[in-house]
């Protein structure tokens, strides 16, 4: 595959516009014309698109490249992002160019009404630099924001409100990234979205499923007045979209910088449609205009011979990952067929030793002590893995105690349900970024405002601030607060130098699919994709999950004759990943979704 050269810039954009047409898609809008044929320029970029327009899993194959790799969950968003790798711009730079057509493409998972975590490696300086771009809580947010009548209240009930948006983060976060490390002018980062937006994209399979299922998103009149006929269908596929008023709002952003997004008509738009909803939030005007994206120092821990790092609190996704991987050192797994029965006992007995002190210990470090040192402690962990029986399930595990807080924390059993998305990027320079962002749940809110929908991520929050026995649960809900997030943007090192990036979307189950993934390529020598295809499986401190329709079936009487209560479920991941080897570059991206892995 070979990229349109760098003197085509207007041709390379008007073929990206109609790659989703190339595909064999309908068009089916009767409110815009359909696109033309695709100019000769496009004829190689067909190839890679077409297989990723069908619906359900699709195999692939690992991506080689020499010079530049970038991974996201669409095609468009893809090439964007692979487009500006190609004319020099660095990991971060294409990133956001990637991330704004996710705006636009894969309006379910993410955009520029949610918040991210990027983890970024510079290579000149050879440091590497994480970003929180998480969601903060309004100034006016109490602790029983979620309880009526002492009692929590049902969870969609907070979702579909305007209690549930916490002021967007990730085009601060972005920003702030850019500053450090981008090459490019940040307009032009933003050129392939609004020319997207303007001329519009096809609808692909899993848009047009994700619209089908989705009811909460009809009952708001601006969403529905996008995203469905007037008859209330969802825009079947192939539909052509366009979304001219996203177009506007990104560029004025591209102008004036994300001032554009926090302060001024976008801020007052976002802060009034929150209020005007059937149950009204509390957001104002100074919560956007005092949001501070935070660079932080990245969390890393020794694995065997390699490092591995990622974001800090207050995600608990790298951490979890941190501790399952050096439990299971103590174990045999690496010797154990990856879909063995023993492998599955051994990785989800892991699972639920990390996610019982996770549900305990992590929160804003701003609001409460993490003790993360204590919980990656070496002597902790082997403490950990020896509480796992080769032989049975221990069930629901306690948490641990690595520093002396268990008696004052109370457990936090609030929801993180699956849309998020996650891109990664290897520039010519070596430069690597690992980024995962969200709105939470599908289509968030489901409160549509400006071409983009607002997040729910203040349901991240324990709804209950103390636990049955009176303690305070460390997650609760304070004013400027972030919610807890296992969103688990990473990056292996070895001997100074990074060899894999990875990170998924799937709500709290990310932590299984980054911790299946880093051990199928480290330990059970798996190249990238075939470690990302792998059959997802693990425990949460509940039942043990097996992903539905796989091999992994045929596990499941022998895993509840060891105890554990087994579900079958759907586990649409969504990894990417690159890894660098000393031959080049080798991508993946998840056969469950429609990502696609490109680079020269």
């Amino acid at each position: 595959m070979k990229l349109i050269g760098k003197g085509t810039a207007l041709t390379a954009w008007l073929a990206v516009l109609v790659l989703a047409g190339c595909t064999g898609w309908p068009i089916v809008d009767g409110q815009a014309s359909a696109p033309q044929e695709a100019p000769a320029a496009t004829a190689a970029f067909k190839e890679d698109i077409a297989p990723e327009a069908a619906s359900g899993r699709v195999a692939r194959h690992v991506v080689r490249a020499k010079d530049y790799m970038l991974v996201s969950a669409h095609p468009l968003a893809t090439r964007a992002g692979a487009r500006i790798l190609a004319d020099g711009g660095t990991a971060i730079d294409a990133v956001i160019a990637s991330q704004m057509v996710l705006t636009l493409v894969e309006p379910q998972s993410s955009g520029i009404g949610g918040g991210a975590f990027i983890v970024s490696y510079d290579k000149a300086s050879q440091t590497m630099q994480t970003y929180d771009g998480r969601e903060t809580a309004p100034a006016a947010a109490r602790a029983d924001r979620y309880m009526q009548e002492g009692a929590p209240i049902e969870f969609w009930d907070a979702v579909h409100s305007g209690l549930s948006v916490g002021v967007p983060g990730v085009l601060h976060a972005l920003a702030l990234a850019h500053a450090d490390h981008g090459r490019m002018d940040w307009a032009s980062l933003f050129a392939p979205a609004i020319t997207l937006a303007e001329e519009g994209f096809a609808v692909t399979p899993r848009l047009h499923t994700s619209l089908e299922a989705n009811h909460a998103l009809r009952d708001q009149p601006d969403a529905a007045a996008y995203f469905y006929d007037p008859a209330g269908r969802a825009w079947p596929v192939g539909h052509w979209l366009r979304n001219p008023a996203l177009a506007q709002t990104l560029r004025l952003i591209a102008q004036d910088g994300p001032q554009a997004f926090y302060r001024g008509r976008i801020a007052e738009d976002i802060v009034a449609a929150v209020a005007r909803h059937a149950v009204p939030g509390d957001l104002t005007v100074a919560d956007m205009a005092g949001y501070r994206a935070l660079r932080r120092e990245p969390l890393c821990a020794p694995y065997k011979v390699y490092e591995v790092c990622g974001m800090p609190p207050p995600s608990s996704g790298p951490l979890a990952v941190i501790q399952m991987l050096n439990i299971l050192s103590h174990t045999p797994i690496s010797s154990l067929a990856p879909q063995s029965l023993a492998a599955v006992h051994l990785f989800s007995e892991a699972g639920r030793l990390a996610f019982a002190d996770r549900d305990y210990y992590v929160a804003d470090p701003a609001y409460v002590d993490v003790p993360v040192e204590a919980m990656i402690s070496p002597s902790y962990l082997a403490l950990r893995a020896a509480l796992i029986n080769p032989t049975k399930s221990q069930g629901s595990m306690p948490p641990g105690d690595p520093a002396g807080m268990r008696a004052v924390r109370g457990r936090d059993n609030s929801a993180e349900l699956p849309s998020t998305t996650h891109v990664v990027a290897v520039d010519r320079a070596g430069n690597v970024v690992s980024m995962t962002s969200s709105i939470e749940t599908a289509f968030g809110s489901k409160i549509f405002v400006d071409g983009f929908l607002l997040n729910n991520q203040l349901t991240d929050f324990s709804f209950a601030s103390v636990d049955a026995q009176g303690r305070p649960v460390a997650n609760r809900i304070e004013a400027g607060k972030r919610p807890r997030s296992s969103m688990a943007p990473m990056i292996v090192m070895h001997q100074g130098q990074p060899v894999m990036a990875i990170g998924a979307p799937g709500g709290a189950a990310i932590i299984n699919y980054v911790a299946k993934t880093i051990l199928g390529v480290l330990d059970w020598g798996l190249d990238i994709q075939a470690a990302i295809s792998l059959p997802n499986f693990g425990s949460r401190n509940r039942h043990t999950e097996l992903e539905r329709g796989t091999s992994l079936h045929s596990l499941a009487a022998g895993l509840q004759a060891m105890g554990h209560e087994v579900r079958e479920v759907d586990a649409t991941s969504g990894l990417h990943g690159i890894v660098l080897t000393p031959s080049g570059l080798e991508g993946g991206a998840d056969p469950r979704r429609e990502g696609l892995a490109m680079g020269e």
